[in-house]
């Protein structure tokens, strides 16, 4: 890659119905002080040269406030979608915030337990891409919420259960980061948006098929970055989840 390098974007419109919370997860508290935003923060910035984050109409302003001296600094850049339809809208929405990037890496609002490490290595073999990519970590999970079914050929399908697919026991997972190129790739976004069929359960046209349609319509490479902690795949939805993030930035902080 030249140019621009990377931007990570983070949907992170999400209002944490099911942690009963009074702020947007990516705000929500893991340590005194310390939200999720700050380890998001901490855990992507060395590896990338600019961070967008797309919020909710309600968590805003309240959003802005804390991030108000890295958005000054311009290392950070804020944006609203203004109705919950979905990732690929909160992404897509961002366009002009990341398309004169090399490269998007989408980082889900919730993902605490991401490694650096991960990071890193995905940003790493992004680069070293001969053309139009996608690059994802992936984790075998013994019961996976999704499922990506990589071929030699590429990436054939994502199964996804909150549409009503059925993922097989050790599939492959994703561990909430996707790294894609953008030239042309808002286009190929438009492009699919005219046939893709709305998920089963939700109506929503979902972005994680969109991955395998750059694969197998347009021809994209597909580069895995192995990652062996299934707790990177786990993000912040219940109070369980939580509890295991706060429990695991214990064991890092010492």
């Amino acid at each position: 890659m030249t140019g621009r390098g990377v931007c990570a974007v983070i949907p992170a419109a999400g209002r944490g119905t099911r942690l009963g919370a009074a702020v947007p997860k990516i705000m929500i508290e893991v340590a005194d002080g310390v939200t999720v935003w700050h380890l998001l923060h901490r855990r992507l910035r060395p590896y990338v040269d600019h961070l967008h984050v797309v919020v909710s109409p309600e968590g805003e302003a309240a959003f802005r406030r804390l991030v108000a001296g890295e958005i000054a600094g311009g290392a950070v850049s804020v944006s609203v979608q203004e109705r919950p339809t979905g990732m690929g809208d909160a992404v897509f929405g961002a366009a002009p915030h990341w398309e004169a990037h090399d490269a998007a890496l989408v980082v889900w609002g919730d993902q605490v337990n991401l490694a650096p490490a991960t990071v890193r290595e995905v940003v790493r073999a992004h680069r070293q891409a001969a053309g139009p990519a996608l690059t994802l970590p992936l984790v075998p999970l013994p019961d996976p919420y999704v499922e990506y079914e990589v071929v030699s050929g590429g990436l054939r399908r994502v199964r996804m259960s909150r549409e009503g697919d059925a993922c097989r026991p050790g599939g492959l997972s994703d561990v909430g980061v996707f790294c894609l190129s953008t030239a042309g790739l808002r286009e190929a976004w438009e492009r699919y948006l005219a046939t893709a069929a709305r998920g089963s359960v939700t109506g929503e046209v979902n972005f994680l098929p969109f991955l395998p349609h750059l694969s197998l319509v347009h021809g994209w490479e597909v580069r895995t970055v192995p990652v062996t902690d299934p707790g990177e795949a786990r993000g912040v939805n219940t109070p369980d989840d939580l509890e295991f993030a706060r429990r695991a930035f214990q064991r890092w902080a010492r």
